[in-house]
Parts: structure tokens; C-alpha cells; sequence
């Protein structure tokens, strides 16, 4: 087949550079975007922290200090486009005698670390020793073994080339699991709460009788089949009632217990702040959003310089090019925060109009019906230009801090014709659960009557829906007794 050229005209919609750098600007959250201008001032030498200054206001004192910047026949511009030149937009400025600091981080053992100490003290001989280090090196975050005894046995004869058996790594297993924290080396939670249970046996009943829960009667406990646990093992409520609470305090993450008793809490900062005065809502953005940046008045002395050079060398040229780009970055950056600033305000006005009686009275049950489309039209914007605005945005009511994404939700209809929020339906189911007898919690289908009564016509599948987007386990797993 043979080659050919041909002409065609074909029409593409590009997004310029400074259009992709506004879009990921849209979507830094407040608490990244002092990181992003940061690098941004790093990266462009033309770009400077402060207010602008009009030229009308230079000083004399400043005015003889740009001519005398002008009339400098020493500048060298060879040394300002070097590699070896002393300002760099990357820093490396470090002495041969300079020390790099690290900042040490200091933190507690962790189990598998614990563990390994703890067999020092142990009277295992190096093949058990080497045994004992590869089950805990398995061992997952929780504290659970998840390989085969038989996949350990393979893995100690390729890599550690010791060859042993399942029986005696099943032997250094159990030895592992009389370790503290108690139920680590388990391989399934049934495994990790007997273990513990059975150090608690000290002739009490009721600890008898939660073993005997875990032993023979697991699957039942899990799925709260309380009723057939009772008939088999013939005792009274109160007696399941204890044995359950005593199952309750053992840890099923014996591995991670460290992690959990010092969560990481995350800081949030609001973007936005609504304040509500006399019936009116006042909005205003955060200080953080809205910095003051400038171009370097020295980049722009330094464009002049070369633009009026009587005859410009190849390196005034270039430089006058790199210098171009720098100032052209700076502004493009500057212009970028400063439409950023607007969308959010213009997007955020939108929403709190649109949701004006929610932000008055702080009840969900007020909240509209609200989808991105709607407010993209409100604002005149592209529904991808509110989804950024959206990502990672808080705003501080008088009613508490909240997601931007909180206040979008879908509409259906009551049988009056009338479009509520699926959030009001879903508070309402929520108060309907807090509110149920535990004994006898509501199913999906009493709930869906429940609504139907209040004039919401749902079906049962669609309640199943929004009652595991609430993370509410199904009527018999809320059951207590």
C-alpha cells in the first residue's frame, strides 16, 4: 500500500497552560495552598510575597537606586546564566564543612519489634530462632498470621535454608501466641479471641460460658442468633447478656492496639466562614485563600535593562527570554489566585442561597434538593469547575464546620408532588434507628412503611440503600438484648 499526504482541517478544544494551572488551584484545599505558592516563589525568582506597589509611589531614593542598577557597567550577565552562577531557582548553596541537619523522629516499638525481644529470652535454638523471626515478619498490622503453616515451611527452606516441618513451626507458632499482647499470632479473629478468653479462665462461669460462645457457637454469635445459642446451651438471657459483654472487651486487633490508642486526628481549616446577623447571611473567604503576591520590581528594572540595550548580545538575548518567562509565570500565577479567589466566593454564594434556610436554622430537614448542574447554571460555570470547588472545601457555619459535598444531594418526591432531599429522608431514618427498641430493631421493610406513613413513598431495596450509606448494619445485627 502506498504512502500518500494529504491536508484536513479538524477542530480541537486545548486547555492553555495557565486554564490547567487555574483547574489545579481550584482543587488545593486551604491547608496546601501556602505549600503551593511556597514552591511556586521557589520556582520563579520573579514572584514575591507582598502587596503591589504602584510605580507612581517609588521614592527618589528608589529611583536612584534603578539607575544606578542601569548604569552598573560591572554586571556580568555571563554570571547570571552560568551554571555556576551564585542565584539559582534550586537551591545549592551548601559548604563542603555543612552538616545536613535531619530532624530525628522518635516513635514506640512496634509489636513485631516487641515480639522479637522477647525471644532473646526464650530458649530457642537457632533453627527455631529463624522460625520464630519469619512468623512474626508475617504477621499483619493486626496482629494476625494470614499464610499457611506449609507456605512458612517453603519460604524457611528457599531463603533462610532451614529445613523444617509443619509440626514444629506449628510448635513455634504456639509458643508466639503465649506472647503479649495476648492474641497475637492468631490466624482468624475465633482463633485471636479464644486466646485471650483463655487467659481469663480462672473458674469464673461467666468466662466459661464465653468460651464456650467462641469455642462452639461462633457463627451464631457473629450473625446474633442469640435464640439458638440459648436452646443449645440452656442458660438464661442474663447469662448470654454477661457472657457477650465479657467477649466485648477483648481486642480483635491485638497488633494494632498501640495504633488505636493514639489516633491521628486530622485539622481541618474552613475555607469559607457564613455568619448569620439579624436574618441575613454574610459570607467571606479565608484569609489564607486570598495572599498577596507581587512581581519582582527588580525582574522588571532587569526586562528594561536588556529591552534598551543599544546592541544586544547572544546572551542578553537569552536572557531577556529567560527573564520574559519568569515575569510572564509570575503574572500568570498571580492571575490564577486571583480567579480562584472569585470562584470560590461566586460558587460558595451559590450555595449558600441555594440553601439559605438550612444555614439559618441548622435542620437537615430544610436542606434543598441540590446537584452539581445546579449550581454550575446558577454560576454560569462547567459542572467540572464546581466538582474542584467542591473537593476539600469546608465551610464554618454557626451551625458547625462542614464539607462543601455535604450539601449536594439528589430529590425525590413526597406524595404531595413536592421534591425533597434524599438527606432529610435520611435523617429521619437515622432518628428512626436511634429511636427503635433494640430487642426488636425495625427491618427494612417496617422502616420503609415508617416513611411511608410520614409521606415519603420508598421502596424497601431503596431504604436498604440508604441505610448502608449511613453504615447501619441490618435489624438483626443491631438486635441487643
Amino acid at each position: 500500500m502506498a504512502l500518500k499526504q494529504y491536508l484536513s482541517h479538524k477542530l480541537e478544544q486545548r486547555l492553555s497552560p495557565q486554564q490547567i494551572q487555574l483547574m489545579k488551584l481550584l482543587q488545593v484545599p486551604t491547608m496546601e495552598l501556602d505549600q503551593r505558592i511556597k514552591q511556586e516563589i521557589e520556582e520563579n525568582p520573579a514572584l514575591e510575597e507582598g502587596a503591589e506597589v504602584d510605580e507612581d509611589d517609588f521614592s527618589e531614593e528608589e529611583e536612584e537606586q534603578e539607575e544606578s542598577v542601569k548604569e552598573d557597567e560591572d554586571f556580568d550577565i555571563g554570571d547570571y546564566l552560568s551554571d555556576d552562577a551564585d542565584y539559582k531557582t534550586q537551591i545549592s548553596n551548601k559548604g563542603k564543612d555543612d552538616d545536613e541537619k535531619v530532624i530525628p523522629l522518635s516513635g514506640d516499638l512496634t509489636f513485631q519489634e516487641r515480639l522479637t525481644e522477647h525471644l532473646h529470652l526464650l530458649n530457642f535454638d537457632d533453627n527455631k530462632f529463624v522460625i520464630a523471626t519469619t512468623i512474626i515478619g508475617n504477621l499483619d498490622e493486626s496482629g494476625y498470621l494470614n499464610r499457611e503453616v506449609e507456605a512458612l515451611v517453603d519460604d524457611l527452606a528457599f531463603s533462610a535454608n532451614v529445613m523444617t516441618s509443619e509440626e514444629e513451626v506449628e510448635e513455634v507458632l504456639m509458643v508466639i501466641q503465649d506472647l503479649d499482647p495476648a492474641g497475637v499470632g492468631a490466624r482468624n479473629l475465633q482463633e485471636c479471641l479464644l486466646i485471650q478468653i483463655d487467659r481469663k479462665q480462672d473458674g469464673d462461669i461467666t468466662k466459661y460460658t464465653a468460651k464456650k460462645i467462641l469455642e462452639d457457637f461462633f457463627e451464631e454469635f457473629t450473625k446474633k442468633h442469640y435464640t439458638k445459642i440459648l436452646k443449645k446451651l440452656e442458660i438464661t438471657d442474663e447469662d448470654l447478656k454477661d457472657a457477650i459483654a465479657e467477649i466485648v472487651k477483648l481486642n480483635p486487633k491485638p497488633g494494632g492496639s498501640s495504633k488505636e490508642a493514639a489516633p491521628n486526628f486530622q485539622q481541618i481549616i474552613p475555607d469559607f466562614m457564613i455568619v448569620e446577623n439579624e436574618g441575613r447571611l454574610h459570607l467571606t473567604l479565608n484569609g489564607r485563600n486570598a495572599p498577596e503576591l507581587k512581581v519582582s520590581r527588580d525582574y522588571k528594572s532587569m526586562l528594561q535593562k536588556y529591552a534598551e540595550s543599544a546592541k544586544p548580545t547572544k546572551a542578553d538575548k537569552e536572557a531577556l527570554t529567560f527573564v520574559k518567562q519568569k515575569l510572564d509565570g509570575a503574572k500568570w500565577f498571580i492571575d490564577a489566585i486571583k480567579q480562584r479567589q472569585n470562584t470560590l466566593l461566586l460558587t460558595m454564594d451559590a450555595i449558600m442561597n441555594y440553601q439559605k434556610q438550612y444555614f439559618l436554622t441548622g435542620d437537615e430537614t430544610n436542606m434543598r434538593p441540590m446537584i452539581l448542574k445546579d449550581i454550575a447554571e446558577i454560576v454560569n460555570l462547567d459542572i467540572s469547575t464546581i466538582s474542584r470547588v467542591a473537593n476539600s472545601k469546608y465551610v464554618q457555619t454557626d451551625h458547625g464546620i462542614q464539607s462543601l459535598k455535604y450539601f449536594f444531594s439528589e430529590s425525590l418526591s413526597t406524595d404531595s408532588g413536592e421534591e425533597v432531599s434524599t438527606r432529610e429522608v435520611k435523617k429521619i431514618l437515622s432518628e428512626a434507628v436511634d429511636g427503635e427498641e433494640k430487642r426488636k430493631p425495625l427491618t427494612d421493610e417496617k422502616l420503609a412503611i415508617l416513611l411511608k406513613d410520614k409521606g415519603y413513598n420508598i421502596a424497601r431495596r431503596t431504604v436498604a440503600k440508604y441505610r448502608e450509606q449511613l453504615n447501619i448494619p441490618v435489624a438483626r445485627l443491631r438486635k441487643e438484648l
